[in-house]
């Protein structure tokens, strides 16, 4: 089956964050997410998954062990196990971007509490 945002499970998360669920597995999964301007998700880390980011549109500010990094358009990111990160939304426009963990990170989320 040929997925995209409108035939794929949506939800919604953070400060009005958008999330499609273009693949879901337990060894891997997709999302494409759009992120609206001034918003973020909170800082947290993955025991197991590895993630990888990869900007469709905009862009977009990590912060990954202290360490800040602007990703544009075209450009991506990795993401180890036991990284503290964040993603955040700094420009004046929204962003876009696919999100893929190996494995999925469902039930591998750990929020620190700052």
């Amino acid at each position: 089956m040929i997925h995209s945002k409108n035939n794929s499970e949506h939800y919604i998360w953070g400060n009005q964050c958008d999330s499609w669920i273009l693949k879901n597995t337990p060894g891997l999964s997709i999302k494409q997410e759009k992120m609206p301007a001034g918003t973020s998700e909170k800082l947290h880390y993955h025991k197991v998954a590895e993630q990888f980011f990869y900007m469709l549109k905009g862009e977009a500010v990590f912060r990954i062990n202290e360490e800040k990094f602007c990703v544009r358009q075209g450009e991506s990111i990795s993401i180890e196990p036991g990284a503290k990160h964040f993603i955040s939304n700094e420009s004046a426009e929204e962003i876009e971007f696919l999100v893929i963990s190996n494995p999925s990170t469902d039930h591998d989320k750990i929020e620190i509490k700052e």
